[in-house]
């Protein structure tokens, strides 16, 4: 299939490593660059869609206060590990 040609420039000791894992599993450096970009992309949209979701929960105005959020984490691994804690600061009253 035919795809977009993208031409970019990369350090000399990264394309020496493209170069050499190019040669170990003897696939093209192309086709090993554009796997590479298709992983970057996915993991990015997929941290960007995180940050959204954060700052749609937290427009919302619903919080874990830092007190509780500490105390739950310094309870980790011990005899009486808590559960995550609920908020417990609201945007508005309740």
């Amino acid at each position: 299939m035919a795809g977009q040609i993208l031409s970019f420039r990369i350090a000399k000791p990264l394309a020496k490593k493209l170069d050499r894992l190019s040669q170990q599993t003897g696939r093209d450096t192309s086709v090993l660059a554009e796997e590479a970009v298709a992983e970057y992309v996915l993991r990015e949209n997929a941290r960007i869609e995180a940050i959204d979701a954060a700052v749609a929960a937290a427009d919302k105005g619903d919080f874990i206060s830092n007190e509780a959020m500490t105390n739950w984490l310094l309870s980790w691994g011990s005899d009486n590990e808590l559960d995550p804690p609920p908020a417990d600061i609201f945007k508005t009253p309740r």
